[in-house]
């Protein structure tokens, strides 16, 4: 039988023993939760291509080829690697190895690591509605090209459409055309004119109206996440199979394809030419620190909710392996398919490929590359299977963030949810559709931006700080790695213990770095900081609360207080665990008697 969760409802099972205090009773009775019961993978690779769906994403796509060329080129990869390797990963290793030890979600799991920090369990499903808000609305405008494809001439080729001004500039296949600071391609006004139709809101302050082209694409998004995730892991795990896999199909059609067009060597060169004076920049590091960090995904709750359903001796090092190499070669290879098409636009406008490579975020993604498509050989076909990409690169990681939610929640509430999934999860999605409308209006590109930097960003840093600092200095590293030696049979060596103590805590504080906000030519008002920092708080604040909560409602001196952060049990192994849970029903069934 694997290892499974809370077994007594107070006191610790295995090191200590009960703490004696009279808050705390010294003869418990078993209380048994999910184990046979609990969703289990259909296959090996089911779990390995929804961790790799998670971790790559659309930041693979156009935040790392950015990030790298802005930071040096080559050079940027220096440290970048330095990053994953005592950063990234030892953080990645560590939250599928808790997650597949303890076998439950993102709030339940703390019972058993420190119960008074259980408050990061409620932020991180705060946080990963808050994602659910505007990220699924990116992927939404995804769609709405996709839909747009779908004609012998893409839309955006030309400056003959009814959203047009005079400043389109369209420079593909004419000569002495002039490109002016206020000229606008076809591609640029299509995305800030037809799809999000910027230019009717003023700001935040004035948001306008919401777009029902956009909220159907919604609507037809979280249909497809509501039946992908309505039976659990088992319907999840097959889905991934197309999803996670097409991505890397198109990509490779599309890095074939740039390579053979006109220029393509000019972006390869600009994207890999090393400036190794920039190593000597902080700021390259703190973004080297950013990028692996935000691609790798750790403190999402995701992988804690994924890795819970694996077997109990499942090699999960060799995944976190796997699946960090798979997602760093990704975003590599994501560069050549991006810049091979930049030095083709910049061959196309006579221009510095630097000049191009100005757009940098979902601009890259929407304006540059549908740009260069439109004036391919078999434009259409090539447009369908790339923002087909992009919607399959954004499902995938709403497919592990909504779990994240489900897992944590469930887990938390087993005796209320367990056999009401299919309403649980129907309520979940209806709660994010709605909480995305305000991304939908005129203005929600500008909402989707504030969400992004302060619904995530420092708070989500700050959280995976604590859940590092907890793991190995409240729950001890020797715990953790006795747990890692029952499931694998061998103790993590002294380089992951060093990282879990020391590097990766530090690595997290170098990842904090807050940009001016703005988006266009729109630069966010004074307030709008405000509503942020609120938005930022409102996940965070959660776990000085459940804090005080804790010490203020557990019975006894604040020397008794203390076992508020004991683990309620420090199994050793799977062998304690079975003949402990075999006891267990014994005495359970003599209560019957």
């Amino acid at each position: 039988m694997p290892h499974q969760e809370q077994v007594l409802a107070h006191g610790n099972l295995c090191a200590q023993g009960p703490p004696k205090n009279a808050g705390y009773n010294s003869n418990p009775v078993p209380v048994m939760t999910q184990t046979e019961s609990r969703d289990k993978w259909g296959k090996k690779m089911d779990f390995l291509l929804s961790v790799i769906g998670f971790a790559v994403d659309l930041g693979n796509v156009w935040r790392f080829p950015y990030i790298c060329y802005q930071n040096g080129g080559g050079a940027f990869l220096i440290p970048y690697v330095l990053m994953a390797v005592f950063g990234g990963v030892p953080l990645f290793y560590m939250e599928l190895a808790l997650g597949q030890f303890h076998r439950t979600g993102a709030i339940s799991i703390w019972k058993h690591i420190c119960p008074m920090f259980k408050g990061i369990g409620f932020a991180i499903c705060i946080i990963a509605l808050y994602v659910s808000f505007y990220y699924n609305t990116i992927i939404a405008w995804a769609l709405f090209y996709f839909y747009s494809s779908f004609s012998s001439t893409l839309p955006w080729t030309s400056c003959d459409n009814e959203w047009n001004t005079e400043n389109c500039t369209n420079y593909f296949g004419k000569d002495n055309v002039t490109w002016t600071n206020y000229s606008r391609s076809p591609a640029e006004e299509f995305y800030t004119r037809n799809v999000l139709v910027v230019h009717e809101s003023s700001g935040l302050g004035d948001v306008g109206y919401i777009r029902w082209q956009l909220m159907l694409c919604l609507f037809l998004i979280f249909t497809i996440v509501y039946f992908s995730l309505w039976k659990g892991v088992k319907t999840s795990g097959k889905v991934v199979w197309v999803t996670a896999t097409l991505p890397y199909v198109v990509l490779l059609i599309l890095m074939i394809r740039g390579a053979t067009l006109p220029g393509a060597w000019k972006g390869v060169v600009f994207y890999l030419n090393p400036k190794w004076e920039k190593l000597k920049e902080t700021s390259v590091w703190v973004d080297a620190a950013a990028q692996i960090f935000f691609s790798l995904g750790p403190g999402f709750g995701v992988l804690l909710a994924l890795s819970s359903y694996n077997p109990f001796n499942n090699n999960c090092y060799r995944d976190a392996i796997v699946t960090s190499l798979v997602n760093c070669l990704t975003s590599f290879i994501s560069g050549f398919v991006i810049f091979t098409v930049l030095g083709y636009m910049a061959e196309q406008r006579n221009v510095n490929v630097e000049d191009v490579a100005r757009d940098k975020g979902p601009s890259l993604l929407f304006i540059t590359y549908p740009e260069a498509i439109a004036n391919m050989v078999g434009s259409t076909f090539f447009a369908i299977i790339f923002f087909a990409m992009m919607i399959t690169l954004g499902l995938d990681s709403t497919f592990g963030g909504l779990e994240a939610i489900i897992t944590a929640v469930m887990d938390e509430y087993p005796d209320t949810l367990s056999h009401r999934r299919e309403l649980f999860v129907l309520g979940l999605v209806v709660v994010c559709f709605l909480g995305s409308l305000s991304t939908l209006t005129t203005g929600g590109a500008y909402v989707v931006k504030l969400l992004e930097e302060f619904g995530v960003g420092s708070s989500i840093i700050a959280i995976v700080f604590l859940e590092a600092t907890a793991v190995s200095w409240f729950y001890g590293i020797n715990r953790f790695s006795n747990d890692i030696k029952s499931m694998l049979g061998y103790t993590p060596g002294l380089f992951w213990r060093v990282c879990w103590v020391a590097i990766s805590p530090a690595f997290l504080a170098v990842s904090l770095n807050k940009d001016p906000l703005s988006l266009f030519d729109y630069k966010y008002p004074d307030w709008s900081m405000t509503v942020g920092y609120i938005i930022g708080a409102s996940s965070f604040m959660w776990i000085p609360i459940y804090m005080v909560y804790k010490l203020v409602w557990t019975p006894g001196s604040l020397k008794q207080v203390r076992h508020a952060c004991e683990p309620l049990h420090s199994c050793r192994s799977q062998e304690n665990f079975q003949s402990l849970t075999q006891n267990n029903l014994l005495t359970l069934r003599r209560h019957k008697m």
